[in-house]
């Protein structure tokens, strides 16, 4: 019989199986672990150095270091030189508005919560890689900026301001009236990149439910500004994506509270247009602008969104 790959990790970075554990730092944990298991029973290897050079063998280097492909053609010793790992400077900016608590189906996990999952993995992940990271929560206002640090004990901060928010962005989308948070990023994401100006990974985790597409862009361009490299995680419930409600419905701005009854067949492609062109303004305008743009359903396993911060991260040393 031919050989089959384990793959019993990737139940590791399902949302469904996650759903079942309690407490961020041992999901952040568990995503991490079946990730890096993934990762080396994959050709997405070695983003940890870069190979920068070869020079000839001295008495006293590491023989694990020899490079015994060119001693096999030159009957030389050469060293394989790296190049020196530096500490990376990233921020995870997460949405915590009322739109994001969504879920379009009974089981599946929110957006928020997805997203928070996510943010907790990443953090978990660079602070294992030593680098130091911070956290943006924002909404049309910032509820809390955290600055980048790389001490191991620096996670327990993250996890705690993670989970208050979690859980006030639930509260806050049950509510109505004041209570409910509107999405208005540009100004946020605008005042965290006048407090950074040192290059560094900044991480947009959001639904992109704003009102303003060109002043999101206009943010994210002041973080290439300023030399940072960006990354854009865009999360959808995948009833978002498809809209295949069939009766008639009561849909409710999570963010005004307003509601409207429609009849889904008569709206839905109208509705799947302009989600579309949504999308593609922002694939294009991050495309034209070197920033990376991953649109994420909350069904899809969390790897995705982790190697593309591994293949940033290796492009910044």
């Amino acid at each position: 019989m031919p050989h089959r790959p384990d793959q019993s990790y990737r139940i590791l970075l399902e949302p469904s199986f996650l759903s079942k554990l309690q407490g961020l730092d041992m999901i952040a944990r568990m995503i991490v672990e079946g990730f890096l298991t993934g990762l080396h029973k994959s050709p997405y290897h070695g983003f940890s150095v870069e190979f920068a050079e070869h020079r000839q063998y001295m008495p006293g280097d590491p023989i694990r270091h020899v490079d015994w492909k060119v001693y096999a053609k030159s009957d030389r010793f050469y060293i394989k030189e790296y190049e020196q790992e530096t500490n990376l400077r990233s921020y995870l900016m997460l949405d915590v508005s009322s739109s994001i608590p969504f879920t379009g189906e009974e089981g599946r996990i929110e957006k928020i919560r997805y997203g928070t999952w996510l943010a907790a993995a990443l953090a978990y992940l660079m602070l294992q890689q030593q680098d130091a990271v911070g956290l943006l929560l924002f909404s049309d206002r910032i509820h809390k900026v955290i600055p980048a640090r790389s001490a191991r004990s620096h996670l327990r901060i993250l996890f705690g301001a993670m989970e208050v928010a979690l859980r006030e962005a639930l509260e806050a989308a049950s509510q109505k009236g004041d209570q409910l948070r509107r999405t208005d990023m540009g100004p946020c994401l605008e005042a965290l990149a006048d407090r950074t100006p040192r290059r560094g990974l900044m991480i947009l985790i959001s639904d992109l439910w704003d009102s303003n597409p060109a002043r999101v862009m206009r943010a994210l361009k002041h973080f290439r500004h300023l030399e940072h490299e960006v990354v854009v995680l865009h999360l959808q419930d995948p009833r978002e994506d498809r809209f295949d409600y069939r009766d008639e419905t009561i849909f409710v701005d999570m963010e005004t509270g307003e509601k409207l009854s429609l009849q889904p067949w008569e709206v839905r492609k109208d509705y799947k247009r302009l989600m579309a062109e949504r999308i593609a303004y922002y694939k294009k305008e991050c495309g034209e602008n070197r920033i990376e743009y991953e649109r994420i359903l909350t069904d899809t396993p969390f790897d995705a969104a982790l190697l593309r911060y591994l293949e940033k991260r290796s492009r910044l040393h």
